[in-house]
């Protein structure tokens, strides 16, 4: 049986159980099925009689029955949750929001600018997005290889949600409203939510305690997703500072102190790329074999095929960004992008 506790920030927050954040919200860690990221928090907040969820986890049988015993320590249940918020479209925060829906009819919100992803992910070969950044990496190889990988698709779990949330705006509640700001960057259509009387923000993917985003993972890819990641942390760092409620990781006291950091590390890492591209011109493929990834600065040939992909993509994603400042001269020859000097 599931316990209630309070939340302990210096403990591990991948355990499972029911975390009292604040009165009447809760931090809930559900189960992902890999090694590299094993959890995701989902949080439920009272309103009024009803549950509102921020996020829902990935649409598994671990993961469900989690939820449930969850709610149930909460003296709830599945049937009692009126509302799923959803920071972006990403499947461990989206997909079991729609699994539930066919049994409870409740409600789905997400970012309008996911819009193109679920439409995409509907109807195109999985990882399509991330296979065209890979290709234009100049790692063809790499991609022919996450083409022929197993992957689990059903296109159901990818449908519309109820409500498109159009950010900046409201989000009104039975006994509150929240603000909500867009945050494109890890994808499109990216929010986060503030409840001002809590003094918490719902960051998602957005702003995470102890790892870096991945940038532009969607299968409808934003020209410039670093750029548009890195002005995102600008926009949330001018707003009032906030207690930090990731999707990974233990929720933290300050929103702005990690938000500084996440901007002082792809300052790092951009730097480090020019400085590697000055020495030797190349694709991102190229270069990414040169880095060092992980909070454990592991080589590139460490990384499982996901990770070794996302690396490549990760690489182009700051590459642009040089490119576009004018810090290094793209050129593109059959669909590879390569980088020089400027």
């Amino acid at each position: 049986m599931m316990r209630l506790y309070y939340d302990d920030p210096t403990a591990d927050w991948t355990t499972p159980g029911v975390y009292e954040v604040d009165a009447g919200l809760y931090r809930i860690p559900l189960p992902l099925p890999h090694d590299s990221l094993r959890a995701v928090n989902v949080y439920a907040v009272r309103d009024g009689q009803a549950l509102v969820m921020v996020d829902s986890g990935w649409a598994l049988a671990q993961a469900r029955e989690q939820l449930e015993q969850a709610l149930k320590a909460l003296d709830s249940s599945l049937s009692e949750v009126r509302r799923f918020l959803v920071t972006h479209v990403h499947r461990d925060h989206y997909t079991m929001a729609v699994a539930l829906r066919r049994e409870f009819g409740l409600r789905i919100g997400l970012g309008r600018g996911e819009a193109g992803t679920l439409r995409l992910a509907r109807e195109a070969e999985p990882y399509r997005g991330l296979l065209r950044q890979v290709q234009r990496g100049g790692a063809p190889a790499l991609a022919d290889e996450l083409r022929t990988s197993s992957v689990e698709h059903d296109p159901s779990l990818w449908s519309d949600p109820d409500d498109w949330l159009d950010a900046p705006g409201e989000i009104r509640l039975d006994t509150t409203t929240w603000q909500m700001h867009p945050t494109p960057g890890h994808t499109r259509g990216h929010v986060v939510f503030v409840d001002a009387e809590r003094d918490v923000m719902f960051a998602g993917d957005h702003v995470l305690p102890r790892i870096t985003p991945s940038i532009g993972f969607e299968q409808n890819a934003a020209e410039l997703p670093l750029g548009d990641y890195l002005d995102s942390l600008k926009l949330v760092r001018a707003l009032p500072d906030r207690r930090l409620l990731p999707a990974h990781g233990p929720v933290s006291p300050s929103v702005h102190a990690r938000v500084d950091e996440l901007l002082d590390h792809h300052d790092t890492r951009l730097r480090r790329i020019e400085e590697l591209v000055d020495q030797q011109a190349g694709t991102a493929a190229e270069v990414a074999v040169r880095l060092r990834w992980t909070r454990r600065e592991r080589r590139f040939d460490e990384l499982d095929l996901f990770n070794r992909c996302l690396a490549v993509s990760e690489t182009l994603a700051h590459l642009d960004v040089l490119a576009v400042a004018g810090r290094l001269r793209r050129s593109d020859l059959d669909g590879t992008s390569h980088y020089a000097k400027a």
